[in-house]
């Protein structure tokens, strides 16, 4: 299914067009983000342009881009394997047209390259899908993305990223929950911005029966500055709190969730489609 954006071209226009000074990171809702630097190399994470699955999961923002109207990408990062995350319609168009290669976990690589079949569906190589585990570093020009643990009950193999630039280093914690490496891993790196899942719980139909029942996929407040804490972060962005009916939330609680703690130093609070600087 073609994914039609709500905004028309102008999104993937201003990212093409910009000369960051240092590196610049756009906010696609839901948990999708693009970084660009000053010599033009852009890495999209989590990029899902679709609308859910209604009424099971209904998307409550804009679709900010269309897919094809990518003009350069040098790499995607997944995070895990649920189709907010790896989605052909959204992601595989972005392949052809530029070439970038895709990362994530085997169980994510393993949806684009068998359940969606992106190389036979797409004109996607399989050499543009690659899988990675936690420890891998990976070198993409200035950037180096480094693989972290992940703690998401609902994934089969959830990672983070750590992106190092000598602009600032950020931390995707995709939808992770507070994890055991967390504090060791905000030891190693010194984290500029930290992205962190947050919503509330609701009641979300079963994917088979369509049965409401209490869902909570995502950090509450308190998880949320509990990882922060543990990460260090200097700057903590929350996302997905905007993305599906019944779970979304208010970011701006965790202003008075984070008082009187070290870490964070800062709340960031963007909406779709905004610009920030790392």
């Amino acid at each position: 299914m073609a994914v039609h954006s709500d905004w028309g071209d102008w999104l993937p226009q201003a990212i093409a067009d910009s000369d960051p000074e240092g590196v610049a990171v756009w906010y696609l809702g839901c948990n999708g983000f693009v970084l660009r630097d000053g010599e033009g190399t852009t890495i999209f994470i989590d990029p899902y342009l679709g609308t859910g699955d209604p009424p099971r999961t209904i998307r409550m923002i804009p679709v900010p881009f269309d897919p094809t109207d990518v003009e350069h990408a040098d790499a995607i990062l997944a995070t895990h394997e649920h189709v907010d995350h790896v989605h052909g319609p959204s992601q595989a168009p972005i392949l052809e047209r530029t070439d970038a290669t895709f990362y994530g976990p085997d169980d994510a690589v393993a949806v684009a390259r068998e359940e969606e079949a992106w190389p036979e569906t797409y004109d996607v190589a399989a050499e543009q899908l690659v899988s990675v585990v936690e420890g891998d570093a990976i070198e993409i020009d200035a950037f180096t993305v480094h693989v972290e643990p992940a703690t998401d009950p609902d994934a089969s193999h959830p990672v983070t990223y750590v992106i190092d630039h000598p602009a600032g280093t950020m931390f995707h914690g995709g939808d992770s929950k507070p994890d055991p490496e967390f504090a060791d891993i905000g030891s190693r790196y010194d984290i500029d911005l930290g992205v962190l899942a947050v919503g509330t719980v609701g009641m979300i139909p079963d994917r088979e029966t369509r049965v409401p029942s209490v869902t909570k996929w995502y950090n509450d407040e308190n998880q949320c500055l509990e990882a922060a804490r543990d990460l260090q972060l200097d700057r903590l962005l929350p996302s997905h709190w905007d993305m599906w009916k019944r779970l979304t939330a208010d970011p701006a609680s965790l202003h008075q969730h984070a008082r009187g703690f070290e870490y964070p130093r800062r709340l960031e609070i963007v909406e779709i489609g905004d610009r920030i600087r790392l």
